[in-house]
């Protein structure tokens, strides 16, 4: 079995792709918990939301999709079948804007088992960042290969993203993978891992659209698996991580959102009624990421 990611096809279960795993086996056991996260970069938690719950979030956005005329006209809501101008959508922002159109998901992601959740693993009282990030990626679409700190790095370091899927996402829906390993590019973190995208300006924040030349140059290995609606995948902020293209003609409904303890310093673009998010990148000329890399050794 072959999936693609950006450019690139990679085979399932060779040299660039693999499985990622489970932890569930070990969910009573915080510091089991814990060392599987130092280990492996991420936690993959099957059923951690009610599927319910979940499904109920989806038909929100779906139905926010069809008010923005973006669902085949000629299929059910729930399928979610793209429509003929194959265009995805983003919904970004705080608690407070987004509970007109969303309260179901804001209920799964701001819950009370998601904060306890996150309070034992990291030992203290957790807090979530007022904004969230869910979107609906339309065919051929994908992210490249980047860590989240570039994006959110003015806080605590220690600091998680909870992807959530929003309805079953097979592989080739546009699955998120990591790069196992890629926590340990001390090279890559002290360059690229050290970027903020609004001081340095750079295009995308991305690191690189090519998952093979990661591999080849920096080690890892790519890692990814079919989800259904419950499951969510934890990780840090140097966790490299990248997504399948949607091959499809359904949207993969997601959202990113961010934990960590409260009592941490807080990147303040992201916390508030209205949060400023990124006030400077892209509003005057970018510098490529070739370009930095260039300066960056990498």
């Amino acid at each position: 079995m072959k999936v693609t990611i950006g450019q690139r096809e990679l085979e399932w279960g060779g040299k660039y792709l693999t499985e990622l795993r489970d932890c569930n086996d070990m969910l009573e056991d915080t510091v089991a918990l814990r060392n599987r996260l130092r280990e492996d970069g991420y936690l993959l938690i099957r059923g951690f939301h009610k599927r319910e719950r979940v499904l109920n979030a989806r038909m929100e956005f779906l139905n926010k999709l069809g008010a923005m005329g973006r669902l085949d006209p000629h299929a059910l809501v729930e399928d979610g079948i793209i429509g003929p101008e194959n265009k995805g959508g983003m919904w970004g922002g705080s608690t407070e804007e987004l509970q007109p159109d969303f309260p179901q998901f804001l209920d799964v992601v701001n819950s009370p088992a998601v904060l306890d959740f996150f309070g034992r693993l990291l030992g203290g009282a957790a807090m979530t960042y007022d904004y969230k990030w869910p979107r609906a990626v339309a065919r051929g679409g994908n992210t490249g290969a980047h860590y989240d700190v570039v994006y959110m790095g003015r806080g605590t370091k220690d600091l998680y993203t909870m992807w959530t899927p929003y309805g079953d996402i097979p592989l080739e829906m546009g699955t998120l993978a990591m790069c196992l390993g890629s926590q340990h590019f001390t090279k890559i973190k002290m360059t690229y891992g050290e970027m903020d995208v609004d001081r340095d300006n750079v295009a995308t924040g991305w690191f690189s659209e090519d998952p093979v030349e990661i591999v080849d140059r920096y080690g890892g290995q790519w890692a990814t698996t079919a989800f259904e609606a419950g499951d969510a995948i934890i990780f840090g902020m140097y966790m490299m991580h990248t997504s399948l293209n949607n091959s499809t003609n359904r949207y993969r409904i997601s959202a990113d959102t961010r934990y960590q303890l409260a009592s941490e310093p807080v990147d303040e673009r992201w916390i508030g009624r209205k949060p400023k998010g990124h006030y400077a990148w892209g509003r005057t000329p970018q510098k490529s990421v070739a370009e930095a890399r260039k300066e960056w050794g990498v």
